[in-house]
């Protein structure tokens, strides 16, 4: 028991981010902008520390029931976190905009950032990396659907229909990852692994410790998804409060919602790509993609249609052409099952041109 409260000291010094948030939050924000920002930044720090300890306990989980099992469970845990943190915000003064700005971020950030980065430090250190290219096409053709239907096509949806669209849309990402989930763990399971040389096994080598049990791992990683829901509403307030008048670009609040979704999926596919384990980071990356927009849209236009405040879903022009080129540059990288550096590169390119957009305002 003590080796179990001593392993999780990350999650209890997040709970003390917590309670110190909830005592402090409206002394912050009397004491102004810079006040608000500083404790905003303290709490998204003990979010990323709680998110870890999410990650790892999904990854334990993970290696009892390895590929594709395994990065579902770690990609729908960061998903879980990121639904959480935007249901939120959006109860708040945010703007209407904050879901398909963060849905963006996401997107730039799991396969520019994570897949690009990965594969080019992963190339530098083994040369070509082999991966299962089913998987890549497979999470690539269902990205594209998905961010097509739900956030290029209502551009010209007409704003007295919304919620038909909405409707509509809600039922199309359910039948689309429906299907989806029964190809990953089913017959077609085959596409989202690969039998590496001198692996000890199938699954992805996630967890640091292999033998910990699984009840206290799903009873902490419950926990730590409340604590995680708790920290963001308290951060949700200092942050908006904080970036007001400002002149921060708007895309700020989503590009950290989407960082702190990301940040367990960052460390977990960096240290597949330099165990020269490219199939782990290739389901890591494109399933947190298709998870974020598939899962996302679903919850948050639900909400929508709850409260009869419709959010702007459809993608500026920007936004489109970024997509649209990082699916473009995906699906000619990943099509022969191996990954090398230069590949990471471009996409590691793209996603510094989105970090540079978005600074500008973009």
């Amino acid at each position: 028991m003590l080796a179990v409260l001593k392993s999780e000291r990350l999650l209890f010094a997040a709970l003390l981010a917590a309670v110190a948030g909830f005592v402090l939050e409206y002394p912050l924000l009397e004491m102004g902008q810079a006040a608000s920002l500083a404790g905003a930044a303290a709490l998204v720090g003990a979010i990323v520390l709680a998110s870890m300890r999410v990650a790892h306990h999904a990854e334990v989980l993970a290696a009892k029931v390895g590929d594709p099992y395994g990065t579902m469970i770690l990609t729908l845990s960061a998903v879980l976190v990121e639904v959480i943190i935007l249901a939120i915000m959006m109860t708040g003064e945010s703007s209407p905009t904050l879901v398909r700005d963060t849905i963006y971020s996401a997107v730039m950030l799991d396969i520019n950032g994570i897949l690009g980065l990965a594969a080019l430090l992963g190339g530098l250190k083994h040369g070509e990396q082999p991966y299962n290219d089913d998987s890549a096409r497979t999470y690539s053709v269902m990205i594209l659907t998905a961010m097509g239907i739900s956030m290029v096509v209502p551009e010209f949806v007409p704003a007295a229909k919304w919620h038909f669209y909405s409707a509509f849309t809600i039922g199309a990402m359910i039948m689309l990852y429906t299907l989806f989930l029964r190809m990953q763990v089913g017959v077609h399971s085959y596409f989202f692994s690969y039998s590496y040389p001198r692996a000890k096994g199938d699954g992805i080598n996630v967890a640091e410790e292999p033998g910990e049990p699984v009840v206290p791992s799903v009873i902490i990683l419950l926990v730590g998804v409340v604590l995680i829901g708790a920290l963001a509403e308290i951060m949700s307030g200092l942050l908006t409060s904080g970036l007001k008048g400002s002149g921060a670009p708007p895309a700020v609040a989503a590009i950290v919602v989407a960082a702190i979704s990301a940040s367990p999926e960052i460390m977990t596919a960096m240290r597949a790509a330099l165990a020269n384990r490219m199939q782990a980071v290739v389901n890591i990356a494109l399933g947190a993609s298709l998870s974020t927009v598939i899962l996302t849209v679903p919850v948050m236009e639900a909400i929508a249609l709850y409260t009869g405040q419709p959010f702007i879903m459809a993608m500026s022009p920007v936004q489109t052409v970024m997509v649209t080129i990082t699916l473009i540059v995906a699906a000619i990288n990943l099509n022969d099952g191996q990954t090398n550096a230069i590949e990471g590169m471009t996409h590691f390119v793209l996603f510094a041109t989105f970090v540079m957009l978005s600074a500008i305002g973009l």
